[in-house]
């Protein structure tokens, strides 16, 4: 059963690596087939791997079709960055932000600044998300956390091209971790949900242009 899970696990990772090279694109196929050839392992691993994606809304089953990765959709970003917001405030809420925590959330933050192109950007963005969550102890809203930004990535790798968008961002991260360090965390929430929001609106406005 352990072997099982782990190749699943093995799977479910090399997908996401894949999509976020950008080897597997919105609304094509998931060959499951020529995926089992190059992976060498059997379907079953696979479609488990496909269903636990499927669950975290990164892919969808189509009839006749098979597994797809999702096409970007207006009411699917406003429900998904509004809930990605919610979840991180409660998080940095109950979480006890140590002096080291403070450290790698500004050394993230350098490397987000110095970030060479957008898929870079991206990245680094969603990791400084998830060192400034990553002390919250629920293991549960974490997991659906690291789904939700994986769903997201596709939104902001779609749309996030613009450099002068990301200055705003900056600003905004710069002013969390300084919230933070000054134990300020209704601030620090305040700031957290307006950096969510920018981006949100930054996507709504591209997919009904």
């Amino acid at each position: 059963m352990q072997t099982k899970i782990n190749l699943r696990d093995q799977v479910r990772d090399h997908l996401l690596a894949e999509m976020k090279k950008g080897s597997l694109q919105l609304g094509r196929t998931i060959n499951l087939a020529a995926l089992s050839r190059r992976l060498d392992v059997s379907v079953t691993p696979i479609r488990e791997a496909l269903t636990q994606l499927q669950q975290a809304h990164i892919i969808k089953a189509v009839p006749n079709r098979g597994f797809i990765i999702s096409d970007l959709d207006v009411k699917e970003a406003e429900d998904l960055y509004n809930l990605v917001a919610s979840l991180e405030v409660m998080a940095i809420e109950n979480t006890e932000f140590d002096q080291d925590t403070i450290d790698q959330l500004k050394k993230q933050q350098e490397i987000f600044e110095n970030a060479q192109d957008a898929l870079s950007r991206i990245q680094a963005d969603l990791d400084f998300h998830h060192i400034l969550t990553k002390g919250y102890d629920n293991e549960l809203a974490l997991q659906i956390l690291s789904d939700l930004r994986t769903r997201i990535f596709f939104y902001e790798r779609a749309f996030m091209e613009e450099d002068t968008f990301y200055n705003k961002s900056d600003n905004q991260h710069d002013s969390i971790i300084s919230a933070i360090a000054d134990d300020n965390v209704p601030t620090a929430s305040l700031l957290l949900k307006m950096n969510w929001m920018l981006i949100l609106n930054y996507i709504q406005k591209k997919l009904t242009e």
